[in-house]
C-alpha cells in the first residue's frame, strides 16, 4: 500500500474535519457518563478503563447503571453485547470498501467504529472518486471521536461529585438529536424513509423489552420493511414496463 503521503494526510484531515460537528453531540453525553460513573461505585481507574477499552457510549451508560444496581456480570455483558450488535450491520456495510486492507488496519478501525464515524465514513466511501486512501479518512474520524470521548469522560469523572443530578439536566438529549442529524442525509428514497420510520416506531413499541432487545428488534424491523418496500417498488416498475 504505497499511497502518497500528501493524499493520506489530506484524507485524514478531511475525516477529522467532517467529524467535528458530531463531537458536540458526544460532549454532554461523555460528561454525563463520567458524572454517573463517579457515583455508581466504579473506581476512577475502572471508569476510565471502560471508556478506553469499551468506547461505546450507550453501552457504558447501561453498564454503569447495572453496576450501580449490583447486577450480575453475565447480565451486564449480555446486555451490552445486544446493544452493540448494530455494529455488525455497520461492519457489513463497510466491509466491501475495507476488504483489501491488512489486519493491522482492519482491527483498529473495527475497534474505533462508532455511529458517528460510520455516518461520515460511509458517505466518503460512496463517493465515486479514485482515491486509494479512504481508510485514512475513517482513521481521522475515528481518532477524533476517540480522543473527544476520553476527554469528555475524564472531565465528567473529575466533576462528577460536583454535578448534582446529572441525568436530570436533560443534556443527554444531544445524543438523539445528533443521531437524527446523522440519519437525515441517508433518507433519499422511499424504501429508506419507510425503513427509518418503521425502525423508529418499533423502537417506541419495544422500549420495555428487557436487556435492550428492542434495539435489535427495531433494527431488523427497519431492514425488513425497507427491503420489502424496495422489492414492491421494483415489482411495480417491472409491471409498468410490460
Amino acid at each position: 500500500m504505497n499511497e502518497p503521503s500528501s493524499l493520506r494526510r489530506q484524507e485524514f484531515i478531511a475525516g477529522v474535519r467532517d467529524t467535528l460537528p458530531l463531537l458536540l453531540g458526544a460532549l454532554p453525553f461523555g460528561l454525563i457518563y463520567g458524572a454517573i460513573a463517579a457515583t455508581s461505585g466504579l473506581s476512577f481507574a475502572a471508569a476510565l478503563a471502560m471508556s478506553a477499552f469499551v468506547f461505546a457510549g450507550s453501552s457504558q451508560f447501561i453498564a454503569v447503571g447495572l453496576v450501580a444496581a449490583q447486577t450480575p456480570v453475565a447480565i451486564i455483558v449480555l446486555t451490552t453485547l445486544i446493544v452493540n450488535l448494530r455494529h455488525m450491520l455497520y461492519s457489513a456495510t463497510l466491509l466491501p470498501h475495507l476488504r483489501s486492507l491488512p489486519q493491522r488496519w482492519r482491527i483498529p478501525l473495527a475497534f474505533w467504529l462508532t455511529d458517528e464515524t460510520f455516518a461520515v465514513t460511509v458517505h466518503r466511501f460512496q463517493r465515486g472518486d479514485a482515491s486509494t486512501c479512504k481508510h485514512w479518512y475513517q482513521l481521522g474520524s475515528s481518532i477524533a471521536m476517540y480522543l473527544n470521548w476520553q476527554l469528555c469522560c475524564f472531565a465528567g469523572l473529575l466533576l462528577g461529585n460536583r454535578i448534582p443530578d446529572a441525568q436530570g439536566w436533560g443534556l443527554d438529549v444531544a445524543m438523539p438529536v445528533t443521531f437524527i442529524g446523522m440519519i437525515i442525509p441517508f433518507v433519499r428514497t422511499l424504501p429508506v424513509a419507510i425503513s427509518v420510520l418503521t425502525a423508529g416506531a418499533a423502537s417506541l413499541l419495544t422500549l420495555a423489552m428487557p436487556y435492550k432487545l428492542g434495539i435489535l428488534a427495531s433494527a431488523f424491523a427497519g431492514i425488513a420493511s425497507g427491503l420489502l418496500a424496495q422489492r414492491l417498488l421494483r415489482a411495480q416498475a417491472a409491471v409498468a414496463e410490460r
